[in-house]
Parts: structure tokens; C-alpha cells; sequence
């Protein structure tokens, strides 16, 4: 029975790291994407400011 256990730890590891990397590579992506908009919006939002025109209108989030 003990080493019956030991198998299933053995065969759940390589599901667990490839999640956590899943995880990790899938957080990544998002706070990548979410710091380039920002920067994108502030970039956008000092060329308007530099050629007097008024703030964009916020982007509505669905």
C-alpha cells in the first residue's frame, strides 16, 4: 500500500509544476498587457495634451 501512494505523488508532480508554469507564463501575460495599456494611455493621453486637444473619453470596460 506505501508504495501505492508514493506512485500517485510521483505521477501527480510533472501535472502540478506544468500548472504552476501555466500559471506563471498565463500571469505574466496579463500584468504585461495591463502595463503596456497604461503606458499606451499615457502616452496617448501627453500627445493630446501637447497638441490641445481635450482627454480621450475613458474606455468602457465590458
Amino acid at each position: 500500500m506505501d508504495n501505492f501512494w508514493v506512485a500517485a505523488f510521483w505521477s501527480l508532480i510533472p501535472t502540478v509544476v506544468v500548472l504552476g508554469l501555466f500559471l506563471f507564463i498565463l500571469r505574466s501575460v496579463v500584468r504585461m498587457d495591463r502595463n503596456e495599456r497604461r503606458t499606451y494611455a499615457k502616452v496617448e493621453a501627453e500627445e493630446r495634451a501637447k497638441r490641445g486637444m481635450p482627454p480621450a473619453p475613458p474606455a468602457s470596460e465590458h
